[in-house]
């Protein structure tokens, strides 16, 4: 926890063991959590770093997919898997198994393209939001909190994280509405290494995208017995941005039935630019 971004970049830093069958094979370790349980959004990032690792110079990922299928846990290395399923004209496809004492914890494809030119537009950035140096930080928020869990959030992750109206921790406050935003960006100065920081957006995706779910029905994350896990993560990438400066993180969740709920999100840079697109489903257990 003493220095969360420097524990970040030397996960994503991944060995290459030189072992190849039919796949390229790599090893990397985790960060750690307060649950002991791997952070999903790390799994997702280092999988993509290994795909990326047998990526042509130039080819840059555009989308994933990927099925969280068991826990991780933060006592044991990772190993990865790549399979090279094809390499196109302008576009190369990779599935990134992990493995965790032999068993796969996530199964994830990726798409990686040329830089091409082409048709161009989005949906403009939400206006007249708070600007985030006027919010409160995680740390802000949960002072004088010493459950672990809360001292993580406060000072364990290696992203700033503000919300435009309050966050979730421990009350859901503004009523219960199914969206919400969030401002972050990385706690320090990144690398310039382009696909670092795409890395770590995918990384950062994994934050509070299933807040939109719980903020729906009113449940804080502190609701006694509450459970959720994610079971899958989609992620499209428009345009380069550094995660080392604000980004804005506008999410919602169109729906939730079954004991699974959707969520969807989209990143912009601060200038109003819609740097990728988020979708997960997860799954929620709430005690009657």
């Amino acid at each position: 926890m003493s220095d969360p971004l420097r524990g970040l970049l030397d996960t994503l830093d991944l060995t290459d063991t030189g072992a190849r069958t039919s796949e390229d094979i790599f090893t990397g370790p985790s960060q750690w959590m307060p649950h002991g349980r791997v952070f999903g959004g790390q799994v997702l990032a280092q999988s993509l770093v290994a795909a990326q690792r047998t990526i042509a110079e130039g080819r840059h990922p555009h989308s994933m997919h990927g099925y969280f299928l068991r826990p991780g846990s933060i006592d044991l290395p990772i190993t990865f898997s790549v399979d090279r399923i094809h390499d196109g004209r302008s576009f190369s496809t990779r599935r990134t198994q992990a493995y965790q004492n032999g068993q796969p914890i996530l199964s994830m494809i990726a798409s990686f393209q040329d830089e091409d030119g082409g048709l161009d537009h989005q949906i403009d950035m939400p206006a007249d939001l708070a600007d985030p140096e006027t919010l409160p930080t995680a740390a802000d928020v949960l002072e004088g909190i010493e459950h672990p869990v809360a001292r993580g959030w406060a000072n364990g992750r290696p992203f700033d994280m503000r919300y435009v109206t309050t966050p979730i921790y421990l009350a859901v406050q503004g009523g219960s509405v199914p969206h919400q935003a969030v401002w972050l960006k990385a706690i320090g100065p990144m690398p310039d290494d382009p696909d670092l920081h795409r890395a770590a957006l995918v990384y950062a995706s994994d934050f509070s995208i299933q807040e939109s779910v719980l903020r729906a029905h009113g449940l804080p994350w502190a609701t006694p017995g509450l459970k959720v896990a994610s079971l899958d993560h989609a992620m499209w990438l428009h345009r380069f941005g550094r995660v080392d400066e604000w980004m804005l993180y506008v999410q919602e969740s169109p729906t939730a039935q079954g004991g699974r709920g959707l969520a969807q999100g989209r990143i912009y840079s601060r200038t109003g630019v819609l740097l990728a697109t988020v979708a997960q489903e997860i799954t929620i257990r709430v005690p009657s």
